[in-house]
């Protein structure tokens, strides 16, 4: 006798296809996929409702925290001298100028070219219907996380499961710098090129994913380190075969071309092919072991006048999230929460690009070895996955939500009221 009746599964209990459901850790489908526009829609339509409640909550939390923030820069508010709308000014922090003075006047010094020129010319190309480029800054950023959160969801709940899609959603909007993605910075540019390109090599789909590699690379130089998941996501959808490579595996080619282009413009600009690398050294950024910068952290705590010093709470904030990320794409390769052998080009995308960042920290004046690095962990999304896998658990779920809201809050409040926070 059954004691419980079963509901008869229907389209909407299937996100991807009519065809078939992908469970936890299954291969992606190499059987027949309905690639209509109808399913297509279906599909972003239905991830688009997903993410969506939370994009606002976030977005509503920004600017009840923008008005909070008024507080610390004035005695009292007074509509008439301080109108709603230039509460957004105070959005305009340490790189927004840049971008800005770029998109205006262009690369006028080689130093300038540490900022890469896809983010500008967008920010040129939305300014005459905003008649502001800083406006226009946050118009694209915003935009482009709206698509992260997307393209993140949809990513995952292919490549895994629904509540683990939501949950990498959630993660990544209340990690200690998500603000970033919101205000005048291309890091969610970067972070919706990065994953358009990752979703459409793990389709299968070689030249779209090239073409957003391109895009991602014309946008920060860490856009060159898509080529290698993509080529051992495209060797192994091949099955390691070379007998079984196809014309379209040079699409890889597309991916180091924006840098590539990038470069023959610093040297037609500045008569220095690698400008973008040297003027690396205007922030004080120069090659170390990928330990250092750990290192050095570590020793400027203890070399503070107390844990709870200007000094020892800066690196903490800094060197927190950094271990917090590394401990991830740790148990991304090992342990029982590890990636599939299928799933390895998630890793190994981790991996590096960790690794490329820890080669060149900002060191600055040697208080700070990590400074900036919690803000380029944003760009690391494989490790929201395998958060979004260890959340499953409440221990890890409630805790994550209320200690990383309450820093992320923090530091925007720091990052409105002029406090050094990049």
């Amino acid at each position: 006798m059954k004691l419980f009746k079963t509901k008869p599964p229907t389209k909407l209990d299937a996100p991807f296809n009519d065809a078939q459901t992908i469970t936890p850790h299954t291969p992606i489908p190499t059987g027949p996929v309905d690639h209509s526009f109808e399913s297509a829609w279906h599909r972003w339509y239905n991830a688009f409702k997903q993410i969506l409640p939370t994009y606002i909550a976030t977005h509503l939390a920004f600017f009840v925290t923008s008005c909070l923030a008024v507080l610390f820069l004035r005695p009292d508010f007074d509509w008439r001298n301080f109108p709603l709308y230039t509460l957004w000014q105070s959005w305009f922090r340490w790189d927004t100028g840049h971008f800005v003075h770029i998109a205006t006047y262009g690369y006028t010094d080689a130093w300038r070219t540490a900022f890469f020129p896809l983010y500008p010319l967008l920010i040129k190309a939305v300014a005459p219907l905003t008649h502001n480029p800083f406006t226009a800054e946050l118009l694209i950023s915003n935009i482009a996380l709206l698509v992260v959160s997307m393209v993140l969801y949809q990513l995952v709940c292919e490549d895994f499961d629904r509540e683990r899609a939501d949950r990498a959603v959630l993660y990544l909007s209340v990690f200690p710098t998500a603000f970033f993605l919101a205000v005048g910075y291309n890091e969610s540019l970067f972070l919706c090129l990065a994953l358009l390109c990752f979703y459409q090599m793990r389709r299968g789909r070689w030249w779209l994913a090239g073409l957003f590699g391109l895009f991602a690379s014309l946008t920060r130089s860490a856009g060159l380190f898509l080529a290698l998941p993509f080529c051992f996501e495209y060797l192994r959808q091949h099955e390691f075969r070379w007998r079984a490579l196809r014309f379209s595996g040079l699409s890889v080619a597309l991916i180091p071309a924006g840098l590539v282009a990038f470069s023959l413009f610093c040297y037609l600009r500045f008569g220095d092919w690698l400008a973008f690398s040297h003027a690396q050294a205007h922030w004080q950024r120069h090659f170390e072991l990928p330990w250092d910068g750990m290192l050095g952290s570590i020793q400027a705590i203890q070399s503070s006048t107390g844990l709870l010093s200007f000094q020892a709470l800066r690196n903490l904030l800094d060197l927190g999230p950094d271990l917090f990320v590394l401990a991830l794409i740790i148990l991304s390769l090992v342990g029982p929460w590890r990636f599939p052998r299928t799933h390895l080009a998630y890793s190994l995308y981790a991996a590096v690009l960790y690794l490329f960042f820890h080669f060149v920290p900002n060191g600055g004046t040697g208080l700070y070895p990590l400074e900036s690095m919690s803000r380029f962990m944003l760009e690391i999304f494989p490790a929201f996955i395998v958060l979004a896998t260890l959340g499953s658990h409440r221990l890890i779920h409630r805790p994550y939500l209320m200690v990383a809201s309450a820093i992320l809050f923090f530091l925007l409040l720091q990052f409105l009221t002029g406090h050094w926070v990049i």
